[in-house]
């Protein structure tokens, strides 16, 4: 009796081991080419390929040296498939790039590799341009916080009476003091008209400072390079303003754009109609009407996760899962567990916006993170928000399921019918019986 083998698939299948300096190719096992990574080796590449008769190739995401092998072989119609690295091992003590591309070859070849998630080529492009700009904001709060180390130098504790440093009052008493003005009065005029009149006394003592030199640099540069970034974010947005108009497309008439009453925090960008170009984007659906979901949030939602979510997760689980929101099972004969998984960019995402639900005061999401939280903690509580947050982002998205707000009164009177419920289920267990108490 002959032994069944595994079937070959396809048996021109090719993997790419993906370096900085050089790509190891493998076609279905065979012995690994070594091409190198500048333009036109990929382009080499690319023809060897094709004379291979090789049409699908797999490869690691190794870093962002991955992406310009696959935008050229993408672009010359091979099918990529990108997999996770720690899902495609090689046996322990046989780790070099050489036998690393045979066996995902023939891994590959066995229809043994899953694919993982890459956005579409124009998804990517917003979401480059959205990377950028959040680098930006991150440099720039450095520098944010180096302009309140070179005050707190001075003895100047202005950031500790007014909300925000880098706010209209906090630029122009930061402007006033490297012009040269050391009065405290004078530096006080400088302030919005309500920190005049409620924080004047503060004021005027957390202005008092001792204005050494060195000090006074350290502001300066920080307040320079500030202000650059801020330039930076600018010309960002412009860039994402063109690229979600060249995506949106024209503005249908018949399909009017749904007013919005979310207003974006202070580091939103600033784009002319962005609720309108969104709503085009997203197939006129209309997801900010999900709590903490305002239009700066899903333009960062969209840049991750691209607006075909049916297409790439076929059910919401599968969209919690990829998220890293779900737990992953892990059994072994009578042993059960969970496994816990990574989560991405959009999945940290979520959980930033289940923060913000949960300080809420009046919906019912929020009188679940609070309910949560009591029994479990609020690391429970929060992931386990962030996934409710995803599926629902997940229907409208696919199904155009709207969400309607009930209320957190609503919510508290359904929990406390569950609550009566399961005190009757336990009298009735007992040959007890309930008697309410009387008004």
């Amino acid at each position: 009796m002959t032994t069944p083998s595994l079937p070959v698939l396809d048996p021109s299948a090719a993997a790419i081991d993906v370096g900085s300096e050089q790509l190891h190719v493998s076609v279905a096992g065979g012995p690994p080419k070594v091409f190198g990574t500048m333009t036109g080796q990929l382009h080499e590449m690319r023809d060897w390929l094709k004379a291979q008769g090789v049409r699908s190739v797999a490869m690691e995401a190794t870093g962002i040296y991955w992406l310009c092998p696959y935008e050229v072989l993408e672009q010359a119609g091979f099918e990529v498939v990108v997999v996770n690295g720690k899902y495609v091992k090689n046996l322990p003590g046989r780790k070099t790039d050489m036998k690393d591309c045979q066996w995902q070859a023939t891994l590959h070849a066995h229809g043994l590799l899953k694919p993982g998630f890459v956005p579409p080529a124009h998804i990517r492009r917003l979401q480059d341009y959205i990377r950028v700009r959040t680098d930006h904001i991150t440099l720039a709060a450095s520098h944010e916080q180096h302009m309140q180390k070179a005050l707190d130098r001075m003895n100047v504790k202005i950031h500790e009476v007014i909300s925000d440093l880098t706010g209209a009052s906090g630029r122009s008493v930061i402007r006033a003091i490297l012009e040269g003005w050391r009065n405290p009065a004078a530096l006080l005029a400088c302030c919005d008209r309500q920190i005049q009149d409620r924080k004047a006394e503060r004021m005027l003592a957390a202005l008092e400072g001792n204005w050494k030199e060195e000090h006074l640099f350290a502001l300066r540069q920080a307040y320079e390079l500030w202000n650059f970034y801020q330039d930076k974010i600018s010309e960002c947005d412009e860039a994402i303003e063109k690229v979600l108009k060249e995506m949106a497309g024209p503005e249908d008439p018949t399909k009017p754009t749904p007013p919005t009453t979310k207003r974006g925090g202070v580091n939103s960008p600033g784009i002319f109609e962005l609720h309108s170009l969104l709503y085009r984007l997203c197939g006129h659906k209309d997801p900010t009407v999900l709590p903490g979901v305002a239009d700066y949030v899903l333009l960062q939602l969209l840049a991750e996760t691209g607006t075909d979510l049916g297409q790439h997760w076929k059910t919401e689980k599968h969209f919690t899962a990829w998220l890293g929101l779900a737990p992953g099972s892990r059994q072994s004969g009578k042993r059960r567990g969970n496994q816990k998984r990574g989560r991405n960019r959009a999945g940290r995402l979520f959980c930033v916006i289940a923060r913000s639900v949960g300080r809420s005061v009046d919906k019912a999401l929020g009188g679940f993170y609070r309910r949560l939280k009591g029994r479990r903690g609020g690391l429970v509580a929060n992931l386990a928000l962030a996934r409710k947050l995803a599926e629902l982002f997940w229907r409208l998205m696919v199904h155009g399921i709207t969400y309607v707000e009930q209320g957190l009164k609503k919510y508290e009177e359904k929990v406390a019918q569950t609550e009566r419920r399961l005190l009757q289920k336990l009298a009735r267990k007992y040959n007890m019986v309930l008697q309410p108490k009387a008004a």
